[in-house]
């Protein structure tokens, strides 16, 4: 069997960890957007390139936060439910394996038996394998397409159902995302570029996970 390769669950105390540090960001953003303000800033500002250092660093504290959240409670389960599919999967095939290996000693033993019949018995006999050959390998057969059928059936439909998790998930971080800046920030910050933004750090964690 192959070995998973899922991501690691994240530990209590680094889960807390990042919990504390995004908070820290956050408060830490919105108490230097209200009282802190750098000359490069200034400068910025001059040229007419509006840069809030302090709202930035908390919207980073923000997903932070979230990522964890989505972590604990949608990613984790999420990579449960595919290890339990995987392993009924790895269940069914092993027992395909056992049922050919069953029928292939089966064929032994009846060969065996063949070589020690009689000769004058010997045409009725090769006629009887001939036809018991044919049904087995029928059955084989039809035993080996349906278990391809149902594997690949399987795998498409767990690759569908993460496609779609990870889609809803996708839309609902942004969403939360944008709803929680906006109670933070107390500003509209629901555009095409911050959408963006979210989609582009959501696709960077997903590619480290």
């Amino acid at each position: 069997m192959s070995e998973k390769s899922y991501p690691k669950k994240s530990s209590a105390p680094m889960t807390i960890g990042m919990i504390i540090v995004g908070a820290a960001l956050m408060y830490g953003g919105m108490y230097m957007s209200s009282n802190v303000t750098l000359g490069f800033q200034e400068s910025l500002n001059e040229q007419g390139i509006l840069l809030d250092l302090g709202k930035t660093i908390a919207v980073i504290g923000v997903f932070l936060i979230l990522f964890k959240v989505l972590d604990l409670f949608f990613f984790n389960p999420l990579h449960v439910a595919i290890d339990t599919r995987t392993d009924d999967l790895e269940r069914t095939f092993g027992e395909a394996e056992s049922l050919r290996a069953e029928m292939t000693q089966m064929k032994s033993e009846y060969e065996k038996r063949l070589a020690d019949t009689e000769a004058d018995a010997r045409a009725q006999i090769q006629a009887q394998i001939k036809e018991a050959q044919d049904l087995k390998k029928s059955l084989m057969a039809d035993a080996q397409r349906q278990a391809d059928d149902y594997k690949q059936t399987a795998i498409a439909e767990i690759d569908a159902e993460k496609k779609k998790v990870m889609t809803e998930l996708r839309v609902e971080v942004t969403k939360l995302s944008l709803q929680a800046t906006e109670k933070i920030l107390g500003a509209n910050v629901d555009s095409d570029r911050n959408r963006k933004l979210i989609d582009e750090f959501l696709t960077s964690v997903e590619a480290k996970n």
